[in-house]
């Protein structure tokens, strides 16, 4: 259901092995804002699911397009300084989104989300498969 891409065979292998610390770098920053996520399937749908705790249900935005599910949004910072000298925080705030490539039988027009307790589940329809079997197709006099 998620599809990384890979630069590997569109480039030189010389010049691919120069820049993996780079791009294992860029991959692990990525990693870090982007929240947290898993797919599974049933016969009837794909279900997806963000954990998305504290933010609101005003700042996620979900869209399909061409095949593929973007979540986006933003945490907003709760706190207030007034007062207030932190010694540390590792909470974090911002945008943030995750793009998955949905498969051939997905059904783009019947995609459900709700939030509750942080976590954003996206529940897409599977395309009922026609009948299974074999189909005797005429052939005409031409």
């Amino acid at each position: 259901m998620v599809e990384k891409s890979d630069l590997s065979s569109q480039t030189p292998s010389w010049l691919t092995q120069m820049y993996s610390p780079l791009r294992w770098a860029g991959d692990k920053v990525a990693e870090f804002f982007s929240p947290s996520s898993e797919a599974a399937t049933t016969d009837a749908f794909y279900e997806v699911s963000v954990e998305l705790p504290g933010v609101s249900d005003s700042d996620i935005n979900v869209e399909v397009h061409d095949g593929r599910l973007s979540i986006t949004g933003e945490k907003q910072s709760s706190c207030k300084e007034e007062g207030k000298s932190y010694f540390f925080s590792e909470r974090s705030y911002g945008k943030f989104q995750r793009i998955f490539r949905l498969p051939p039988d997905a059904d783009e027009t019947k995609i459900s989300a709700s939030h509750k307790d942080g976590v954003l589940v996206v529940k897409i329809a599977r395309t009922v498969p026609g009948p299974s079997g074999t189909k005797s197709i005429p052939v005409n006099k031409g």
